[in-house]
Parts: structure tokens; C-alpha cells; sequence
């Protein structure tokens, strides 16, 4: 296995769960939002509120598309599926494992839902954004790892770890 990549919702802990499993797995993390926010010399929230939701799922699809990197742990933005270019090459980077985290523990974990750089468009709730998106990270992944209620972030490493050695995606 060469790369492994996290999706799944914000606040889902893509970011955290990927730092702890790389240094479990001697690999390197790249996370995606950093990227942007580089390449693009501003905070994800100033890129939505001031181009947009499409200008920013532009921006993260051409991030994504730049990625070329080996033995790493990859966290993309939650949105980087709802592109189908995007999609595919992380498809291609390596095994997408999806963290299905529930509704009602995303809703917990996210205190700052209108400042934290979430693509989605005005009127639509953390739900909405779920509902759309669910199937899509279904679609993608290699494994899905149901992450339940209050359930503490190193047991969703171990979890995924576990999950990567029995689909045979780790020696």
C-alpha cells in the first residue's frame, strides 16, 4: 500500500486520525487544507466567502490533482469528493477509507460550523451537506470505518489500522 487517504466529514477527524496513524505507520501526512490554503494564500472561509463554493471546489480539486506523494496519509477536505476529478486521483493515490462518523457526533464536534471553511451553500445545514455527500464517500472508498458516538479519536486509529491489515492493504 503506498498511500492511504482519509475522507469523510469535517469534524469526522481526518486531521487527527491521520497524524496518529502515519507516525503508527512510519508515513508522512499531508493535509489537503493546508494545501489550499497555501497555494492559495488565504483561509479556506475567506476563499468560500469571497469566490465562493464552486472557485473553492476548483481550487481543492486543482490541489488534489497536484498531489504526488508516496507512503503518506492523506487528509482532503471533506468536499473533495464532490468533484469527480478529485475523486479519481485520490482513488488513485491509494486506498480511501471513509470515516463514517453519525450526524449527531458531527453536530457535536463542529462549534464553529460558519467559520471553519466548510463548502456548502447558503441555507443548507450539516445534514443537508451529509445526506449529499455520504454517497459519494461510499462510492469512493476501499473501507468504511463506522466511527460511533463519543468513540475517543486513537480508537479510530487502531480501528482503521486494523481495517487496512485484514483488506490485506498493509504488510
Amino acid at each position: 500500500m503506498d498511500n492511504i487517504i482519509l475522507t469523510g466529514m469535517p469534524g469526522s477527524g481526518k486531521s487527527t486520525v491521520g497524524v496518529l496513524l502515519a507516525k503508527q505507520l512510519g508515513y508522512q501526512f499531508l493535509d489537503v487544507d493546508l494545501l489550499i490554503q497555501d497555494r492559495e494564500g488565504a483561509l479556506l472561509q475567506e476563499i468560500l466567502d469571497s469566490r465562493g463554493t464552486a472557485a473553492f471546489l476548483d481550487a481543492e480539486e486543482a490541489a488534489v490533482l497536484s498531489l504526488n506523494c508516496h507512503h503518506t496519509v492523506i487528509a482532503p477536505g471533506g468536499s473533495a469528493i464532490c468533484r469527480e476529478g478529485a475523486a479519481r486521483r485520490l482513488g488513485q493515490l491509494g486506498c480511501m477509507v471513509y470515516l463514517n462518523v453519525p450526524l449527531e457526533e458531527l453536530t457535536r464536534r463542529i462549534q464553529n460550523l460558519e467559520s471553519r471553511g466548510i463548502a456548502m451553500e447558503p441555507g443548507q445545514t450539516l445534514a443537508d451537506v451529509l445526506a449529499f455527500r455520504d454517497p459519494l464517500y461510499r462510492k469512493y472508498a476501499g473501507l468504511i470505518v463506522d466511527c460511533p458516538p463519543e468513540q475517543p479519536l486513537s480508537q479510530t486509529v487502531q480501528l482503521v489500522h486494523a481495517a487496512l491489515k485484514s483488506g490485506g492493504l498493509l504488510r
